[in-house]
């Protein structure tokens, strides 16, 4: 179970848990990240297959290429999933039975959303934000030289709302199904699981349930993330603007663009994410507990 889940465990070692695997799980993935935003975009140039998404940047531009952005998206996962894992277990201990410290699907799926809508807020959007105008400024003008340099030069041009918020309906309303989703239905395996006498308490069972919780949360949040990416390229644009050019350039299924490169991310994602947390976890109580 996820840090915290029976109740005893400290939020600080949650804290520190969750962001340690965080930040493994992006420096493991990021590639397909890199990928699928590339895609979501410029279009899938012909390629579909995330492999060769990546060994044609690596091939044109260099390794190096392929983890522009890659510093953002660590610092914002370290800090997303820290708070992420800790939220998720304080609000869902306000669901949850106090004899048996277990709550319904629907309960871990609701704390999942509230969940997704602190995280956003306080990490996700402007890590978000930042990782994917390196990545377009990498295509086009390559004109930011940092991070650090990206924030400010986008502050002064287009404000500190615009230049750290821009596409936050769409990547709270993506984080809010992805946290929903992901928690909620890790969750609810793991209280079948157990409710079946299964044993759950493996490296191998957590990658395996983290994975298949990633792959329901990837087919259901994609048209947000294909959107949010769009709103958040470097110059600035408006969230309809990208809904209507997503349209007006594939139709429906133009929303689901990028699918096989985030499905190949977010299933290693999800089974790295828990197993990491729940290894890390497991480090830190026999240190500190």
């Amino acid at each position: 179970m996820v840090a915290g889940a029976d109740g005893k465990t400290s939020p600080v070692l949650s804290l520190v848990a969750g962001g340690i695997a965080g930040g493994v799980e992006s420096a493991c993935t990021y590639p397909f990240e890199f990928a699928k935003t590339r895609v979501q975009l410029y279009g899938h140039e012909g390629i579909r297959n995330p492999f060769m998404v990546v060994a044609k940047v690596a091939r044109e531009e260099g390794l190096r290429a392929l983890y522009k952005g890659c510093s953002a998206m660590i610092v914002g996962s370290i800090g997303k999933d820290a708070v992420r894992f800790v939220a998720f277990d304080s609000i869902r201990t306000l669901f949850e039975d106090p004899e048996t410290h277990r709550s319904t699907t629907a309960q871990s799926i609701a704390a999942g959303m509230l969940t997704g809508i602190v995280a956003s807020t306080a990490i996700v959007t402007p890590s978000e934000r930042i990782k994917t105008a390196l990545i377009d400024d990498a295509r086009t003008t390559q004109r930011f030289r940092s991070p650090a340099h990206c924030i400010a030069s986008l502050w002064r041009e287009q404000g500190p709302v615009r230049a750290l918020y821009s596409g936050y309906t769409t990547t709270t309303l993506k984080q809010v199904g992805t946290t929903g989703f992901r928690l909620g239905s890790y969750t609810a395996l793991k209280d079948w699981e157990r409710g079946h006498g299964i044993q759950v308490d493996g490296a191998v069972a957590s990658f395996a349930n983290g994975a298949f919780a990633g792959t329901l949360t990837t087919l259901a949040t994609q048209p947000f993330d294909t959107v949010k990416t769009k709103a958040q390229q470097a110059r600035a644009v408006r969230t309809m603007d990208c809904v209507r050019a997503i349209y007006a350039e594939d139709g429906v299924r133009g929303f689901w663009r990028g699918t096989v490169m985030r499905l190949g991310r977010t299933v290693m994602a999800g089974g790295i994410l828990f197993t990491a947390n729940e290894q890390a976890l497991k480090l830190l109580k026999s240190v500190f507990g």
